[in-house]
This record gives structure tokens, sequence and C-alpha cells, in this order.
């Protein structure tokens, strides 16, 4: 193995200078040679590592700069407006928050009842709602609906009765968060809405895209109270009825608002959305609640004698006709009923010309039932008794006219009884003309008695267009009133004046103002009666007494005209009546008024019945016949009603006529 050689030794030459380093991957170029040693190999020169790039970053102090001129600006901009709300704008931002946010609502009170003498409803109040909507949840930028007030309305205006363009206006209506669609809508009305409102709000939900708004979110409720009349058409004439805000415009519910409506409350709080928000309270006054009325009408009594007026009207076909029915110890009413009458729960199908209470409004000619005031003034003034003989000629002539009875007759012999249980004119004449010296002294001494019986002035009920019917100053009487008055033409009265007249010979000659109302019961459950009715002496006790007799012998004596008037068991006093009858529209007479007045038991009076029908024009008009048996339909169920028992005594049994040779 030859031996190794020693390593040569590296002579240091002179410094060579660094060259650049070829890219990889390609050779150097040959370059002439360095001085030193000819002809020597030129030697690789080493590679050095490569040195790492340096990136030089740019100065941060500008951009800095910049950002803290943006946050200034931004930070600057939101000062100003802190600023203008919280000092220059706060009062005028808060009202106009407070005036979105806070919503005031009136609370309705509750509306008294009105109930008959046993505490029956007549007409009470229900749970009503009043719809209302939020016009500002129907605008565009707010539903994200364009139409949303007509699409709205048309999903509304079936549930509520309403014409769909109606709705859609009020849902438009600008710059309010109130408006009221409907009132007074059932229980059943509004459950339909909210039904109505959950499947839009679940619809909204499910939509793809949706923007989450209930189409009848802005529809609420305004809890209320509606009014019904549980009897319908009874009493109707009496109740009135109530207008679209809840407050009385006829008969005793306007009579009697104040009393009935209560005070209505105050609430505010705020909303959000349509819902109160919990958290924010609430303030203001609690509703008072209305009074109830006790009247002193019998509700069966009322229906027994609407429905006896009822079928007489239709049968004769008259215009109308009413009954009334009397207490004659107390002047209570206990019943006064209209036909045609309306049922007060449905007014746009009543017919207006029904809707008053024409018991207490018409004023017409009473005819033969006045002449009990005539009998009364001529036997308290002591001219007659009830055996005065009268002798009735077929026909009398006084003033500018003849006169005649309602039938033609040979000359009659009767007594004063007589000329009462035969209801003749002529006879009443010639008693009445005997109550002064000369006739103008007779019609005032008349006329004084008609007053003290309240012709001519108000019941005293105070109900709202009550007439006080008319009867002049005896100076002004003309030629023929002074003769006509005695037997009830030329004067006009009421069907409640007509029932007072009667109660009063009752009563034993003192008239007592008739009264509707029993009491009130306050929100406290208090009862409070009725002030006492005022009470008048008309006639002496001895005077009624005699009139009743009297008139037991128009209804129990063979010669009166009101036979049909009679009960089994009972004594029974009455009056027929057959007026001619003047056609308000015409202005001149055409037709009849056709009445019976009386009381019962006749010995022992405890209740006045008054029945009247204006123009009947099928079948009989004479007050006997087509009102007699009125009266003792009314009567009959009456004295039963009230356990009214027969006296058992005897008639008196008057005479009626006289023979010629006496």
């Amino acid at each position: 193995m030859p031996p190794k050689e020693p390593p040569r030794r590296r002579v240091p030459g002179p410094a060579r200078s660094a060259r650049p380093r070829p890219p990889e991957g390609r050779q150097a170029r040959p370059g002439p040679r360095p001085a030193g040693r000819p002809g020597a190999a030129r030697r690789p020169a080493p590679r050095t590592p490569a040195r790492p790039r340096t990136i030089r970053l740019g100065s941060p102090k500008p951009r800095l700069r910049l950002v803290s001129l943006g946050l200034t600006l931004v930070m600057l901009a939101f000062v100003v407006r802190l600023l203008q709300v919280q000092a220059v704008d706060a009062s005028t931002l808060a009202a106009k928050a407070e005036a979105h946010r806070y919503q005031e609502y009136t609370l309705s009170a509750d509306r008294g009842e009105i109930t008959d003498r046993s505490g029956i409803a007549l007409a009470a109040s229900v749970d009503a709602y009043d719809i209302i909507a939020d016009p500002l949840l129907f605008t565009p930028e707010e539903s994200k609906i364009q139409d949303a007030p007509e699409q709205a309305a048309a999903l509304l205006a079936p549930l509520l009765g309403k014409q769909p363009a109606d709705l859609a206006k009020k849902l438009r209506t600008p710059k309010s968060r109130y408006t009221l669609l409907a009132r007074k809508q059932t229980p059943q009305v509004w459950n339909q809405i909210k039904d109505l409102k959950k499947v839009y709000a679940k619809k909204s939900a499910r939509s793809e895209g949706g923007n989450g708004v209930n189409l009848l979110g802005g529809i609420v409720s305004e809890p209320s109270t509606k009014r019904v009349y549980p009897n319908g058409e009874l009493a109707a004439g009496i109740l009135g009825y109530v207008n679209a805000e809840g407050r009385g415009a006829g008969g005793l519910e306007s009579m009697l608002d104040k009393e009935l409506a209560g005070q209505d409350g105050k609430i505010r709080f705020a909303e959000s959305g349509g819902r109160q928000v919990p958290t924010a309270g609430s303030r203001g006054t609690p509703a008072v609640p209305g009074s109830d009325i006790e009247l002193t009408i019998d509700r069966d009594i009322q229906w027994a004698a609407q429905q006896a007026i009822s079928d007489q009207v239709k049968k004769s076909k008259a215009d109308r006709g009413y009954v009334i029915v009397q207490n004659t110890k107390t002047g209570e009413v206990l019943a006064m009923a209209n036909a045609p009458g309306f049922d007060p729960n449905d007014l746009s199908a009543a017919n207006s010309a029904a809707m008053g209470n024409a018991a207490l409004q018409d004023a017409y000619e009473p005819g033969s039932t006045s002449k009990v005031m005539s009998m009364a003034a001529v036997l308290e003034e002591g001219v007659a008794t009830p055996d005065t003989h009268v002798v009735v000629p077929n026909r009398l002539h006084r003033g500018d006219r003849l006169f005649k009875d309602d039938i033609d007759h040979r000359t009659w012999y009767l007594t004063l009884n007589g000329v009462l249980a035969k209801s003749s004119n002529i006879g009443t004449i010639l008693a009445t003309g005997q109550l002064g010296k000369t006739q103008p002294e007779s019609n005032r001494v008349l006329h004084s008695y008609l007053r003290k019986f309240g012709i001519g002035s108000p019941t005293g009920l105070g109900y709202p267009g009550e007439t006080p019917g008319i009867l002049a100053k005896p100076e002004k009487w003309s030629t023929s009133q002074q003769y006509t008055i005695p037997f009830g033409q030329g004067l006009s009265i009421n069907a409640m004046q007509a029932a007072s007249v009667y109660s009063t010979i009752a009563n034993g000659g003192v008239r007592i103002e008739p009264t509707l109302v029993r009491g009130t019961k306050g929100p406290d459950g208090r009862f409070t009666p009725a002030p006492a009715p005022e009470q008048t002496r008309v006639v002496s006790e001895k005077t009624a007494k005699t009139l009743a007799q009297m008139l037991e012998s128009v209804v129990g004596d063979e010669e009166g005209t009101g036979t049909k008037a009679r009960i089994p068991g009972y004594r029974v006093a009455g009056k027929t009546g057959t007026a001619n009858r003047v056609d308000p529209e015409l202005g001149r007479y055409k037709g009849y008024t056709a009445s019976f007045a009386g009381f019962a038991p006749a010995d022992d009076p405890q209740i006045t019945v008054y029945c009247a029908i204006q123009n009947p024009t099928k079948g009989n008009y004479f007050g006997g016949q087509i009102c007699g048996p009125i009266y003792k339909k009314v009567m009959e169920f009456a004295l039963k009603t009230l356990h009214v028992a027969p006296t058992g005594s005897e008639p008196a049994r008057l005479p009626v006529i006289f023979k010629d040779s006496e």
C-alpha cells in the first residue's frame, strides 16, 4: 500500500476580490487569469451563504393620526347629537315619546239595570267590546304592506257588519294612534277577531322571508257594555232605548240617564305593539257604576195588557192603542202598554212612529169617558142626585148646533144615573147646564173641576215628550165647545190622565199623582224609595162613592153600554167612550177613538184599567164593544195576579129610567 502524501500546505496569497455568485444553474464565464503564478490552474471560489432580504416598513405616525382624526369626528358627532337630544330638543322629543308610548282610554261605567217591582230585569247591560285600531301600525312603513288597511278592512267588515271602504278609511286616519271601528260588539265577535289575529300571526311566522308583522296586530278592544232588553218589546214604550254611545235616547232610559249612566273613568298606561307594558305602570280614575231603577210596573200584568191591546189593534186594523193599569190607592202604574210597539234590541227594524210612548204622548178627545168628571161636578155642587129626573129629547138645539146622541131614540126619561149609564150626550148637556145661573158661569164651574182632575196639566211623571193635553180657558170656549166639552169633545187628554181620573174616583175623591218609579239602588246596594207622590182632594168621599155606584150601572144594568166588561164574582165600575177623532195629518175629524175606563171591585177599589184604540177601521168602533172586552181580560188577570178577592157585597142597583107619570 503506497504511503499517503502529506497534505499540501496552503500558501496564503494576495487577497481576492469577491465576485458575485452566478445564479443557480448557470456557469460562470472564464475571465482573465489573475496575476501570480503563470500557468497555475484556477480554483473555484468558495460559496458564501445568501444574505436575507430586509423589508423596510413605512412610518406609522401618519396612519395613527388619520385614525385618531376619524374617531374624533365620530365622537364629536355623537356628542353633538347627545347635546341636541338631552339639552336642545329634550322637551319636544320627550313629548313625542310620551304621545307614542302612553295611551289614555275611557273606562265605561256599568249602566244600571231597570227592573219591575219584583226585581225582574227589564233592561240590563252585558259585556261587550269596542273594537279599535292603531292606524300607525297599518302604514306601509310599519306593516310592510302597501294596502294593509284594505286587506284588514276586507277581513273585519263581515264580522263588524260594516262596509270595507268605511273601515279602510278609518284605518288610514293620518297622524293618529286611535280610531274606533265599531261599538258594543258581543264577546263572540271579539273572539272571532282574536282567532283571525292568531291565524295571521302564525302565517307571518311561517312565511319565507317573513317580516314578522301580523296584518291584524293593530286591532285591539276596549271592554264595554251593551244594553239589552230581555223581554223584547215588553214595556218598550216605557223603557225607551239607548243610542250608539250608550246614552239614553228615549223613555225612562233618557229621563233617568244621569242615575243609570254612572260616571266613566280614565286609565293611562304605556303600550307597545298594541299591548300594555306591565312594568311601566298605569294611573287613572275608576268608573262609578250607575244606579239600578226599580219600577212600579208588574211584568206579568204588563204582558197581559200588551197582548190584549196588540191583538185588538190588529183585529180592528187600528192606528194604535194603549192600556194603563194603576193601583188606585197608591197611584203606582202597574202597566202601560202600547200597540204597535218596537224591539229596543233592534232599532234598525223599528218603525219610528211606534218608538215613543203614545199613552203619554198622544193628545186626543176622550169622548164619553170624560162624562164622569161632568157628573162629579154636578153631584159635588149639589145641583142633582143620581135619582134626579132628566128628560132627554131626540135632538137638542144649543148655540149654533143641533145635538144628538149616538143612536136615534124617542124621548128618554132617564135619571141622572141613567144619563151616565146610557151615555147620553143630550142628558149631560142638560145636567151640566145647572152648574151656574148662566152658561158662562156653568162653564167656569166645569172648567175648575176639569183642572182639579188634572186635565191640561202634566201628570207628574215627568216623562219626556208627555203632553199635558189641551183645555182652553172657559172664556175662550167657542159656542159649540161650551156644550161639547161636558161630554168629552173639544178638549184633549192623554191616556194616563184618563186613567188617573178614574183612580181619583176609586180613591175616595183624592187624586194621587201617578208614579212609575218605586226607588233606586245605588252602587253601594242601598235602596232609596222614590218621594211620595202629591195628593189633592178633588171631590168629597161621598161624591166619589156615589159616582162609583153610578158607574156600576154602566156595566151591571142591562140598559148600560158597558155590559161586555162584566167579570163574574166581582162588582165592576166603568164607562164607555166613543169620540170623533181628529186626524193629526189632515187636521180635521176622521174616524173614531174607542175607549173604556173603570175600576174593581167597585165597592172596595184596588185596580184601575183604561183602554183606548185609535181609528179602528174594521168591525165595530164603539168603545163598549171593542175596549170593554180588553178591560175585562186585563182586569181579570190583574185581580188574580194581585190576589184581590171578591167583596161578596151586593151592588146598589140605582134606577136608570123613570116613568113619565112619576
